[in-house]
């Protein structure tokens, strides 16, 4: 009865990350460009149990069976198909057709700068004139940090070459990866390279004028909600009704 409540405690856990996971989505389904994830579940070892001095059985030890320990949180995945397109009637603003990220230049806190990747393409223009994202880290292009004419009727292909007053100016930048699990989220919805991920040649494919926006179904998410919900209220019944088996157990051992 012991190891039954603790079987339930663990699929109360596992129900309460997965949870956690679905809540983040729901509160990132208006963020551009993120992702959604997953969480996923695995067992725990299960114990090998034997029959021990058994008299009908010639006392002989055998096998009879492998008992269960439980549920354990397992690791959580991203969803990298695409989401919808939103038009924005802003030039500055670009979404990514099928694969492929924008390279950002980020500044950290202690000023030194790393590259890091986003999908989200609301970006805007500087007094100086630099494309940047909202949060003002400068987007790059085929020589660096873009800088264009703010005074510039600016137009943006298809192949992502930016078009100033009739004349190429640069060429947004676009990466893409051989395996994202060397990606690792950073913040909302950017992600930066972890040890052996590998770069590969990408076709650029860009609308202008458009946002990719968050690939988080939220009628989906709230039905897995109510599903969670009603496993974690399972366990805890459980737990309830294995406590009072145990307290009547104790009554009568007393008498």
């Amino acid at each position: 009865m012991l190891r039954a409540l603790y079987i339930s405690y663990t699929g109360m856990l596992n129900q309460q990350h997965r949870l956690d996971t679905i809540t983040n989505n729901l509160a990132n389904s208006a963020t551009t460009g993120y992702k959604k994830e997953g969480a996923t579940s695995q067992t725990f070892d299960k114990v090998l149990m034997k029959k021990l001095n058994d008299g009908s059985e010639n006392y002989i030890d055998k096998p009879i069976g492998k008992m269960s320990l439980g549920v354990k949180i397992g690791e959580n995945f991203t969803d990298y198909s695409q989401g919808s397109f939103k038009a924005t009637e802003n030039s500055l603003d670009l979404a990514i057709v099928n694969d492929g990220f924008f390279e950002i230049s980020f500044k950290k806190a202690n000023g030194e700068s790393v590259m890091k990747y986003t999908r989200d393409g609301s970006f805007s223009l500087t007094e100086t004139g630099y494309l940047v994202t909202k949060d003002g880290d400068f987007v790059q292009g085929a020589n660096g940090n873009i800088q264009l004419d703010t005074s510039a009727e600016i137009i943006i292909d298809k192949d992502g070459y930016i078009w100033e007053n009739g004349a190429v100016k640069d060429r947004v930048k676009v990466v893409d990866f051989e395996d994202y699990n060397y990606l690792k989220k950073y913040g909302e919805n950017m992600y930066e390279e972890v040890e052996g991920a590998t770069k590969k040649d990408v076709h650029t494919n860009m609308m202008q004028g458009y946002l990719e926006v968050s690939n988080v179904n939220v009628i989906s998410e709230m039905i897995d909600m109510i599903t969670i919900s009603r496993a974690y209220e399972a366990n805890q019944k459980f737990i309830q009704t294995a406590d009072s088996i145990l307290e009547k157990n104790m009554t009568i051992g007393a008498l």
